[in-house]
């Protein structure tokens, strides 16, 4: 950068911040309005926002990154997409589900073109009521046991292996009737605001 002047190939902040929305916003195959309408503004701003061409309030990326299902920081922070990331077991942040279940995230944030989680269900473990979150595809492999998947309503044994694929707006719930452990996956495309 010279005399404050970008170089050819250099983003300025609102350039660089604009194309992290645009980033987010196309991963969840969102549309200019539909992230609009979450941040209470117009499709035209957002459009000026995503090219550079105009700044935003604290308000309204706050907005913004809440309608991405992303924190605020996360509009801001640097990190490098194509640099390989390893998450050792030890590490996995555990969402508390209840004694018998314990959740994992394995994806790491901010999250950008898909979301997983694994869980291990012991005997009586479930995933809690029947439940939706957002409309995007999502996948359960089973990864070792058994379990039983309720979508809407309907009763499916899944075994080692077995794979159920639905949308999240279904209602659905995984339990282990079994007397041995169960472990399964969830894969999320693209990621949703709540979690499996």
């Amino acid at each position: 950068m010279i005399d404050g002047v970008p170089g050819a190939g250099e983003l300025t902040p609102e350039e660089t911040l604009g194309a992290r929305i645009r980033e987010f916003r196309l991963a969840r195959r969102m549309s200019l309005r539909a992230l609009a309408l979450l941040a209470h503004t117009s499709p035209g701003f957002l459009s000026q926002l995503e090219r550079g061409q105009a700044n935003a309030s604290v308000g309204t990326l706050r907005k913004l990154a809440e309608g991405l299902g992303i924190t605020l920081p996360d509009l801001f922070t640097d990190d490098d997409v194509t640099r390989p990331k390893v998450l050792r077991r030890e590490h996995r942040p555990e969402i508390h589900t209840s004694n018998l279940t314990s959740k994992y995230l394995l994806s790491q944030k901010p999250l950008r073109n898909l979301e997983v989680y694994v869980a291990d269900f012991l005997p009586g473990g479930n995933s809690g009521d029947a439940y939706t979150h957002g409309d995007v595809q999502e996948m359960l492999v089973v990864i070792s046991g058994s379990v039983t998947l309720e979508l809407a309503g309907a009763e499916y044994q899944l075994n080692r292996g077995d794979s159920a694929e639905y949308r999240t707006s279904t209602l659905h719930s995984v339990r282990n009737t079994n007397s041995e452990p169960a472990e399964v996956i969830w894969i999320i495309s693209p990621p949703t605001l709540g979690a499996p």
